[in-house]
């Protein structure tokens, strides 16, 4: 069988020999260059005697590493010591090598990343992230008053996860505490607290979730600065607080997560409500609850007394009286001023009728004098008050003060001094008539 070239394609009848497969990697790899990668370093393998040191390094982001190789002199007389966990940035070419098939990157260069460009880096980060929105307050979540339950990420047998277990169950001692121990620091810490971080988000029963570690260099608190951690606090459904170093430090956790503790033991104290203090806060609220009920209830008292005091409440029925009082008076007024109106209209009712009686005719026919009036023809009724008003002959009614008579006119003479039509005529004579009406 032949052997396949590599300008032929492969193929189940021409397959290609390991020899070929590995020439064609080594050509693409080497093709690429030197390059300048950074990383933090797990493993470090210098062995006296020699020629090659062997390194590891790991991103701290996720799970992917590099082999490294170089001369030991880089590490024995780096400025910086090289050291497992140290930030640096190499300068290597990638080589393939076929006898073994095995890949690696053969460095020439190491820098130390110092602290100036860490916190360089940081910084940069932050802005980017904030002007994505990651930082901002709308975002932030209120805690729970009271957690049933805390998740706790931290260091294992730390002083911080002492300080927050010891400080919560002092304050509350019914307080429960989901644990997960992670690596705080180096290259394996980010990817444990990510998982750790989603199994505690993820239970139900876990109401908040601290983030807890103590003080240290800007090296040992890169992995709460890291851009995979950060967004995934945002991510987070359940409250997180961020209690990472002391209160100069400033991770970029503490600008993402929902609230920041200066310490772990102020992280303890801000999620958990201190039981003795509450119970002192409800004994003052009950007491002046009481004071103010009792202080409404006596001034109600009070008022309802004041009210009572009243004349119109302590004696209801003597404004009646008092009306009733300034009623009967205004009664017996009018009944006065009516029997004055009317006694003295009856005394000048009784002198206009004395009046009349006096003036009237019944007292002139009383005193012998006499009306006399005229009964037959146009002219019945007619007061007879001259000789020419009853001509001889005619019918007369003559009322006097006990009735009236009927007489004739015989004749008539005139009055002294006047003249007359016959002067030497007899007196009217006059006959009494039965029919007379009796008048007054």
């Amino acid at each position: 069988m032949t052997a396949a070239s590599p300008r032929t394609p492969s193929s189940p009848e021409q397959p290609w020999p390991v020899r070929v497969v590995s020439d064609q990697i080594a050509a693409w790899i080497h093709r690429l260059g030197a390059v300048w990668v950074e990383g933090q370093i797990t493993q470090l393998s210098l062995r006296p005697g020699t020629r090659t040191a062997f390194l590891t390094l790991r991103d701290p982001s996720v799970d992917n590493s590099l082999t490294l190789t170089c001369p030991p002199r880089l590490v024995s007389e780096a400025p910086v010591p090289v050291t497992e966990g140290s930030r640096v940035v190499v300068r290597g070419t990638p080589r393939f090598y076929t006898g073994r098939g095995s890949f690696s990157l053969q460095v020439s260069e190491i820098r130390p990343v110092g602290v100036g460009e860490l916190l360089a880096r940081i910084e940069r980060l932050k802005q980017a992230l904030a002007a994505e929105g990651l930082f901002d307050p709308r975002l932030k979540r209120p805690l729970p008053f009271l957690p049933t339950c805390v998740g706790l990420v931290t260091g294992r047998a730390s002083a911080a996860e002492r300080d927050v277990v010891e400080v919560a169950r002092g304050r509350w001692p019914d307080v429960r505490f989901a644990i997960r121990n992670t690596a705080v620091q180096g290259a394996s810490a980010v990817p444990q607290i990510l998982d750790a971080l989603a199994e505690l988000d993820a239970d139900p029963t876990v109401d908040v979730i601290i983030l807890a570690r103590g003080g240290g260099s800007v090296e040992d608190l890169l992995p709460f600065s890291d851009e995979a951690l950060v967004r995934a606090v945002s991510r987070c459904r359940t409250p997180v607080v961020s209690a990472i170093g002391h209160e100069p430090d400033s991770p970029l956790t503490d600008h993402v997560a929902d609230l920041r503790a200066a310490t772990p033991t102020d992280a303890a104290k801000r999620v958990v409500p201190d039981v003795v203090e509450e119970r002192r806060r409800i004994a003052e609220a009950r007491a002046r609850t009481a004071r103010a009920l009792r202080g409404w209830v006596d001034r109600e008292r009070h008022q309802l007394d004041s009210l009572r005091s009243r004349p119109v409440l302590a004696d209801p029925h003597g404004l009646v009286t008092v009306r009733a009082e300034v009623v009967a008076e205004a009664l017996r007024a009018v009944r006065r001023d009516v029997t004055r109106i009317v006694q003295t209209e009856s005394t000048s009712l009784g002198h206009l009728a004395a009046r009349l009686t006096t003036l009237g005719p019944a007292a002139t026919l009383a005193r012998g004098y006499a009306v006399v009036q005229s009964v037959a023809g146009d002219h019945d009724g007619r007061v007879v008050s001259s000789i020419a008003d009853a001509p001889p002959g005619s019918q007369l009614r003559i009322r006097v003060s006990d009735g009236a008579l009927s007489a004739a006119v015989l004749g008539s003479s005139p009055a002294a001094g006047r003249a007359g039509p016959d002067h030497n005529a007899p007196a009217p004579a006059t006959e009494t008539d039965p029919d007379a009406e009796e008048q007054t």
